[in-house]
């Protein structure tokens, strides 16, 4: 055998034994990731950012989500900021580094997180806003609920009651979208009794992180500077109006003062329940985890999925999943979130909440 043949055998089995050893193929969702050959068959890695988990509402969400990724055979890396802006970033960070094939996200804060969605994208992750839209960023979903239809449900039911006198509005965080689409909401239904004369705002401020010492605090103010009175006090969820209550108690005005809330969080149908707190609003939160958990293992694989709803965030008009919520009172607890398995007959009737 000549030389040159024997040169030319070399290389060809040299090509081969390259190709067949190669051990990274292009991601076919993310074509800019690469992932090694024998991951190709791995399960779905979907990752979820929450806000906190210091709220009865959100450990209820990481629960009923990462049921669901699992029931479609994905798998998902759940981590909780507890509101701190800082860390929120440094553990959406960490999940993407660790090649995670989505990213879904709850907010703490609604602008600053625009930086993690970039960040996603440029490691040609996806990104969706779960409950809580992120601001001014290239958002490639967002599922919730109607938020400003929260607020609407909230002012209704105290207008209805209450159609006349003084009012409290105690916010949620200035810093998440959501708090602010329940304030428009609320005064989409106020505004014309304001123009009438019939509803006086004597108080409006937002809750720093939603924490109910803050609404408490607000509360104790608005009681202050208007000498106790006040007939009507809607608060931006179940959290900030038990921190009302609170402060009502401590005055004597618990139970004589109607309060709105939402979410449906157990504490808040205790209070219903007991008559200090007049309605909240339920989410069915199993339709959104459902939902968001579809969406997320369909992104991931590539697959084509669509909405009927989009929502401007700033700077681009996001495609978005919104559900209907449902007002909830002492007359329809049992067949709302009792009849639908949110909260049990025994918890909610067994005892009482402030």
């Amino acid at each position: 055998m000549s030389r040159i043949a024997i040169i030319l055998i070399g290389i060809n089995l040299l090509l081969v034994a390259c190709t067949g050893t190669s051990s990274q193929v292009s991601d076919p969702v993310n074509p800019a990731k690469e992932i090694p050959l024998g991951e190709k068959n791995r399960p779905i890695r979907i990752g979820f950012s929450m806000d906190t988990l210091l709220e009865d509402r959100w450990l209820r969400d990481r629960d009923l989500f990462k049921e669901a990724v699992e029931a479609l055979g994905a798998e998902v890396e759940i981590i909780a900021a507890n509101g701190d802006d800082a860390l929120q970033m440094t553990q959406a960070e960490k999940l993407i580094q660790s090649g995670i094939d989505l990213l879904v996200i709850v907010p703490h804060n609604a602008e600053a997180t625009a930086a993690i969605v970039h960040k996603a994208h440029r490691a040609g992750i996806k990104v969706i806003a779960y409950d809580r839209l992120v601001k001014n960023a290239d958002l490639d979903m967002y599922a919730s609920f109607d938020n400003e239809q929260v607020g609407e449900m909230q002012a209704k039911a105290i207008t209805a009651l209450v159609p006349k006198g003084n009012y409290v509005f105690i916010g949620g965080a200035i810093t998440d979208n959501n708090a602010h689409l329940l304030k428009k909401g609320v005064f989409n239904i106020l505004r014309p009794y304001i123009e009438r004369g019939d509803i006086q705002i004597v108080y409006d401020q937002w809750t720093k992180d939603w924490n109910p010492v803050n609404a408490k605090a607000n509360m104790e103010e608005a009681i202050r500077a208007t000498n106790g009175q006040i007939d009507a006090v809607i608060a931006a969820n179940d959290a900030t109006a038990g921190g009302v209550i609170q402060a009502l108690t401590a005055n004597g005005l618990a139970g004589k003062v109607p309060v709105a809330g939402q979410d449906a969080d157990l504490s808040g149908v205790q209070r219903i329940v007991a008559g200090t707190q007049n309605m909240t609003v339920y989410k069915p939160i199993h339709m959104l985890t459902e939902s968001v958990a579809e969406l997320a293992v369909k992104m991931a694989k590539g697959e084509q999925v669509s909405t009927d709803r989009k929502v401007y965030n700033g700077k681009v008009e996001v495609p978005s999943k919104l559900i209907t919520p449902i007002t909830v009172n002492k007359h329809n607890i049992d067949r709302t979130i009792i009849s639908d398995g949110f909260h049990s007959y025994e918890d909610v009737y067994s005892s009482t909440s402030e």
